[in-house]
């Protein structure tokens, strides 16, 4: 034996009574039960770190979601502006205009960072999931169940729509009698 080496004395083991032994298998099955209690415990605050992170994500996707839907009045009103300002060809609301348009499209970009994305719907087939239908009109140029105009904008913040775009529906001309 080396001198790092400790020698522990090994006592011979006296003989355990059948008491001795039982309470040495209950201390032994209590110690399993704690660990397995340690074992789901840890699993259990493991699963709630991973609820807690993932709500505090969706709460600041929920808030962002809600201050979108606020501005988007405001990138209406900013549109009509435009268009209001556009109907109006005598040169003096030009520089206005521009104003109005620089603030617009800013206003546009940032949102777009953010993640909001514009439902472009004219032209394209009726998706009740994105498009509210708010009438239908007879049309030979475009095809039926596809939309004629898009009377406002729909919007959708990630995956999720913010607001569907309000739109009329073609439909067949209606045979002449």
């Amino acid at each position: 034996m080396s001198k790092t080496e400790t020698e522990i004395p090994v006592a011979e083991n006296p003989a355990l009574t059948p008491e001795q032994i039982a309470e040495l298998q209950a201390r032994a099955a209590k110690a399993d039960e704690n660990w397995e209690r340690l074992l789901r415990t840890t699993a259990d605050f493991d699963n709630f770190k991973k609820r807690a992170a993932r709500e505090k994500i969706e709460a600041g996707q929920y808030a962002t979601f809600s201050l979108l839907a606020k501005v988007l009045p405001v990138l209406d009103n900013f549109e009509m502006a435009l268009t209001a300002a556009q109907s109006t060809k005598d040169g003096k609301n030009d520089s206005l205009q521009a104003g109005v348009l620089m603030i617009q499209q800013q206003l546009k970009s940032i949102l777009t960072e953010t993640g909001l994305e514009e439902i472009d719907a004219t032209g394209k087939l009726f998706d009740p999931n994105f498009h509210e239908a708010v009438s239908e009109q007879e049309s030979t140029d475009v095809a039926e169940g596809h939309v004629l105009q898009q009377l406002r904008k729909g919007y959708k913040f990630k995956d999720r729509l913010l607001r569907p775009a309000t739109v009329v529906v073609a439909k067949k001309p209606a045979a002449s009698a």
